[in-house]
C-alpha cells in the first residue's frame, strides 16, 4: 500500500466522518419549530440556533484559505456567535451551510502529500491530520449538543435518526450482520 494512497484514504476518512456530523445535525434540525431552535434547555446552555451560529463560524475561520492562513481569522467575532442575531431560520441555515461549504471546499483540494503540512490555528502550529482531527471532535460535541436538544424538544414527535433503542438486532440484520455467526 502506497503512503498516497493512504493519506488519500485518511483524507476521504475525515470527508466522511464530517459528512456523518452534518448528516446528523441536519436530521434532528428538520425536526425542530423555529420556535424551538432558539430555546436552550437551561439558563447556562446555548439554543440550537446559536450553536449552528457558532460551529458555522468555527469551520469558516478554520476552513478559510485552510493551509495558508492561521485558522483563527482576524474578521472572526467568536463571541457575536454565542447571540443568537438571525431574524429567520433561513438565515441560521445560511450561516450553518457557509462553515459547512468552506469546510468540504478545503477538504476536496487536500491532495495526499498536504497531509504532511503544518497549519497553525491561534499561532500553535499542528500537522493537518491532528488539525483535521480537533476540527471534527470540535464539531462532533456540538453536533452531540444539537442532536441532544432537539430531541428533547421534541419530546414525543422525535423520529429516531440512529438505531431504534432496542433496535439493534434489527438494524444488524437489515445490514446482513448476524453477531450469532461470528
Amino acid at each position: 500500500m502506497s503512503s498516497e494512497y493512504l493519506s488519500q484514504t485518511v483524507i476521504n476518512a475525515f470527508v466522511r466522518a464530517f459528512r456523518g456530523q452534518k448528516h446528523l445535525a441536519d436530521s434532528a434540525i428538520r425536526q425542530v419549530s423555529d420556535s424551538h431552535m432558539r430555546e436552550a434547555l437551561d439558563a447556562n446552555t446555548n439554543c440550537i440556533a446559536v450553536i449552528m451560529k457558532h460551529v458555522g463560524g468555527n469551520l469558516r475561520s478554520r476552513f478559510n484559505n485552510f493551509l495558508t492562513e492561521d485558522g483563527e481569522k482576524p474578521w472572526r467575532n467568536r463571541d457575536d456567535e454565542f447571540v443568537d442575531t438571525f431574524d429567520s431560520r433561513e438565515q441560521m441555515l445560511a450561516a450553518w451551510e457557509e462553515g459547512w461549504r468552506e469546510l468540504f471546499d478545503a477538504l476536496s483540494q487536500l491532495a495526499p502529500q498536504d497531509l504532511e503540512r503544518a497549519v497553525t490555528i491561534r499561532g500553535e502550529s499542528l500537522n493537518v491530520p491532528d488539525a483535521l482531527a480537533r476540527s471534527l471532535a470540535h464539531t462532533g460535541y456540538h453536533v452531540g449538543q444539537i442532536v441532544q436538544t432537539a430531541r428533547v424538544l421534541c419530546k414525543d414527535n422525535w423520529q429516531v435518526i440512529t438505531i431504534a433503542k432496542g433496535g439493534s438486532e434489527a438494524f444488524n440484520l437489515k445490514m446482513g450482520f448476524d453477531p450469532r455467526r461470528t
